[in-house]
């Protein structure tokens, strides 16, 4: 049928929600004798908690390798979550949490000429939320640990073999370092080697790296990391400020300098700055005059600032892996792209690179789907990861533009911005990740690939509160025929235990099939009812398989069914990101 995206689907297996733990039973594949876990995830970001969360919700067990020990401090340079990625946590019953303990900007304003209105996104989080990253991270490792990660903290990855049927990851333990939460299965790996400082390795179905610009696994799968360095010695400081200036978030920068100012909204504030003139080298400690300095050269104050809590200095490169899958192996977050801070989308990124692989990597261990599914999340999630490292790095060099036409261009492009209604529009919804769509296959109805907007349900509900439970969700209209009996005996029974329903509070006719990751599968305006019923059927049993089998029986396309889209993606149509 043509409304039908022709790409094999499907959603997490039996258990409890996202939000209430992990499943309990075990999947139908479980790993052979001489794995130690289901999944391993190098790297205790953001980026590695939501997906070593998102799999041990899934029933998988997981375990999660971080080199720093677990008594260090994360602080870091990301401090701002989008739109897209608080629906993500919205979708894991953490967003409010996050959102009561942030700093709202409803605009942010660029150059002093310009203000970006965040406030217009048609979402449920119409703002950008100024909050560490050690505050998201707060959250998702308490939901990883309530979900039954094991964690092993003070672990250096120093290699990684794979095969047709694993991979492992050898790595040296430091003194204490097997101190994190038990997988809840009596599972979570075996040493191999001897106490201390010791070398020891780990086996599991799928090695996930998620440990950074200098990721080791990236290094031990042999991926080149092409690309440069855009900027040096940026100094990065919190602080409190004696005379805070008008905005909550600033950005500005003149010949010699550039500077960002952001407010945490509980006295603290994070500057960033780069001067032209102090280039330092990176292994050079940071003091607060020279923070001072900087802010005074890109805004002519230094607004007193004092107190710092922290001061850093860092470089920032472009650089994006040609590959996020090798095998069994795959890589997510700064471990496959690095690109400059400007818009603060790394952290986002990563975290909706995760999204996208958690339930396609549960699916598929769990025999829901074929191998092939995960070959869309390079399909997916590298043009995306393109995509950004060209828009952050275009911000970064019209902040840093030194001669005076290359400034009178920038400030003709902000007058643009402010007078043209459409260009902060396709800002806003680039930035914020709300427009971004992946492209369905060739007939797919006009929804299929889009952002599912977080609508309200019949009985007052809501869209992202019914995907915490993980799983695929259809949504008609009120009174829909029944899709659990068999229309004839060889008519199979979409697998029942693998989506959710629910309907429209409003008099909406579609009918649309949802991914767990809040991006929508299929959709189909059908009204007779018949067809609407055979219909519906089937893309359930295509995306979700049948109560009967264990794996999707359809070979997948040969072109990729998706690739990135609208505005914050190469190309394509934009998403009407507010409706369906």
């Amino acid at each position: 049928m043509d409304a039908l995206n022709r790409k094999p689907g499907v959603t997490r297996g039996d258990g409890e929600s996202r939000a209430g733990g992990r499943a309990d039973a075990r999947p139908t594949g479980a790993a052979p004798t001489g794995r130690d876990a289901d999944a391993i995830v190098v790297g205790a970001g953001p980026t590695g908690l939501l997906l070593a969360g998102d799999l041990a919700e899934a029933g998988l067990a997981v375990t999660l390798l971080e080199r720093r020990k677990r008594t260090t401090s994360n602080l870091s340079r990301a401090l701002a979550v989008h739109a897209r990625s608080l629906e993500q946590l919205d979708a894991r019953g953490l967003a409010d949490e996050l959102v009561a303990g942030g700093h709202r900007l409803a605009g942010l304003q660029l150059f002093g000429m310009a203000t970006l209105p965040m406030a217009r996104l048609r979402s449920r989080f119409p703002f950008v939320l100024i909050t560490p990253q050690y505050e998201v991270e707060r959250l998702l490792l308490r939901r990883a640990e309530r979900a039954g990660v094991t964690f092993r903290y003070g672990s250096e990855v120093l290699g990684l073999d794979q095969d047709a049927d694993g991979a492992t990851v050898r790595f040296r333990a430091a003194v204490g370092a097997h101190d994190g939460a038990g997988d809840g299965q009596g599972r979570g790996g075996t040493e191999r080697g001897g106490a201390g400082d010791g070398l020891g390795s780990l086996r599991a179905a799928y090695v996930v790296g998620t440990d950074g610009g200098r990721s080791s696994v990236r290094e031990a799968i042999g991926l080149p990391f092409p690309g440069k360095a855009v900027i040096r010695s940026v100094v990065l400081a919190d602080v409190r400020l004696t005379q805070p200036p008008a905005s909550p978030f600033a950005v500005n920068a003149t010949p010699d300098a550039f500077g960002l100012i952001a407010s945490f909204g509980d006295g603290w504030y994070r500057v960033i700055g780069w001067n032209r003139h102090a280039q330092a080298a990176e292994d050079a400690p940071a003091t607060l005059d020279e923070v001072r300095e900087v802010t005074r050269l890109a805004f002519g104050s230094d607004y007193g600032l004092h107190d710092a809590r922290w001061i850093s200095r860092f470089h920032s490169d472009e650089r994006q892996a040609p590959a996020y899958r090798v095998g069994r192996v795959f890589l997510a977050g700064d471990a496959a792209h690095v690109h400059s801070p400007a818009g603060g989308q790394g952290m986002n990124v990563g975290l909706q690179d995760a999204a996208n692989l958690g339930w396609k990597l549960a699916a598929v261990f769990r025999g829901h789907a074929p191998d092939s599914l995960l070959d869309s999340y390079q399909a997916e999630r590298h043009p995306v990861g393109k995509t950004v490292l060209r828009s952050s790095g275009a911000l970064i060099r019209l902040a840093l533009v030194h001669s005076a036409p290359g400034r009178a261009l920038r400030g003709l492009g902000l007058q643009l911005l402010r007078r043209v209604p459409a260009l902060p529009r396709r800002a806003i919804g680039g930035l914020s990740g709300i427009d971004l769509a992946y492209p369905a296959g060739p007939g797919a109805h006009r929804l299929a690939g889009r952002r599912a907007p977080d609508v309200r349900l019949a009985g007052g509900g809501r869209l992202y509160e019914l995907l915490r439970q993980g799983k695929f969700a259809l949504i008609t209209p009120e009174h829909e025929p029944t899709t659990d009996a068999p229309a004839s005996d060889r008519t199979p029974v979409p697998a029942r235990d693998r989506f959710v329903t629910a309907s429209w509070a409003s008099n909406r006719k579609t009918a649309v099939l949802v991914r767990p990751d809040g991006y929508i599968a299929w959709a189909t305006d059908t009204t007779t009812p018949t067809e609407r019923t055979a219909e519906i059927r089937t893309a359930l049993t295509h995306w979700t398989g049948t109560a009967t089998a264990s794996a999707i029986p359809q070979p997948p396309p040969a072109a990729a069914p998706f690739a990135p889209s609208g505005p914050s993606a190469p190309s394509g149509r934009p998403e009407p990101s507010g409706q369906i």
